[in-house]
């Protein structure tokens, strides 16, 4: 069963980074659409980026110019350079991956934990 693992989330003043990697085995991310999405209290689950299997890019407005997507092929993991952190975006943070021939994102992280004080 293909699995994705999140690791990278922590506990930052607003104003630093963090980098979240999403590690994924029995799947080739490579081969998927791949993306971040964040779920805050009270707010509803939003995507935040996502990289497709033909290479497009995609940022939600708000994190235009302070994040960054990147697939390392070698280590099939998925990251997200986040700069610039605002406490508005104190949430969980997801890994998902759409599988080839997959119309939704299927596979699915339990998610890291992005903690932003002022």
């Amino acid at each position: 069963e293909p699995r994705v693992l999140e690791s990278g989330g922590g506990s930052v003043q607003a104003g630093a980074s963090l980098r979240l990697s999403c590690t994924a085995s029995g799947l080739t991310l490579l081969d998927s659409d791949v993306g971040w999405y964040r779920t805050a209290s009270g707010k509803e689950c939003e995507l935040v980026s996502q990289i497709t299997k033909d290479g497009v890019t995609f940022y939600t407005y708000s994190v235009k110019g302070r994040f960054t997507i990147s697939l390392d092929n070698a280590k099939n993991t998925l990251s997200l350079q986040m700069n610039s952190l605002k406490p508005e975006e104190t949430a969980m943070y997801y890994c998902a991956a759409q599988s080839y021939g997959a119309s939704v994102y299927n596979y699915w992280g339990q998610g890291t934990q992005v903690t932003v004080s002022e």
